[in-house]
């Protein structure tokens, strides 16, 4: 005789397993260098794509970062300030990663566009107000937060970042 309890403990057992990994939270500071650092690694992260919002856009480290993901074969996009990207610094840093393919609109729709996000592989966010400069590196006291594991914060985050991208001009590089 087969009871009520075996065939759903059967059921159960029949189904395919899922694993769900737990959100985990990480923080990184600066000067401190670890805020910086925290940033690269989740660059590095991504396998699948790189969703960028940014104020500030002048740091070699995180360029490099963004051009060796697109060379991997990641699909990169990235939307900044317009007005606060006007600097030589910045004019270099927005032509070489759109002179590597990587595509990038510039937002002037609000006094500033403040945002600092990198949304990857619709899994992982990283925010907080470190600017991705080298001043915000070395001589800002700022910080930097990265949830991983936790797909409906990267998805609320990823639909903030496409209404700022639907936004945003097409940067054209000037070398």
């Amino acid at each position: 005789m087969y009871s009520l309890k075996n065939t759903a403990l059967a059921t159960v057992l029949a189904l395919p397993s899922f694993v769900f990994a737990a959100p985990s939270v990480e923080v990184g500071f600066s000067p401190e260098g670890s805020a910086q650092q925290l940033v690269i690694n989740v660059i590095n992260s991504a396998h699948k794509s790189i969703r960028m919002m940014a104020y500030s856009f002048t740091s070699p480290e995180i360029m490099k970062a963004l051009i060796d993901a697109r060379h991997r074969g990641v699909d990169v996009q990235i939307v900044i300030d317009e007005k606060g990207n006007r600097s030589r610094s910045s004019q270099a840093a927005m032509n070489l990663v759109v002179n590597a393919g990587i595509p990038l609109r510039t937002n002037g729709h609000y006094k500033i566009q403040h945002d600092k996000v990198i949304i990857v592989d619709g899994i992982t966010t990283e925010t907080g107000s470190f600017n991705y400069s080298r001043s915000a590196a070395r001589d800002n006291s700022e910080n930097a937060v990265v949830v991983r594991d936790n797909p409906a914060m990267a998805a609320a985050y990823t639909q903030h970042w496409q209404s700022r991208w639907e936004q945003g001009q097409a940067y054209q590089p000037t070398w």
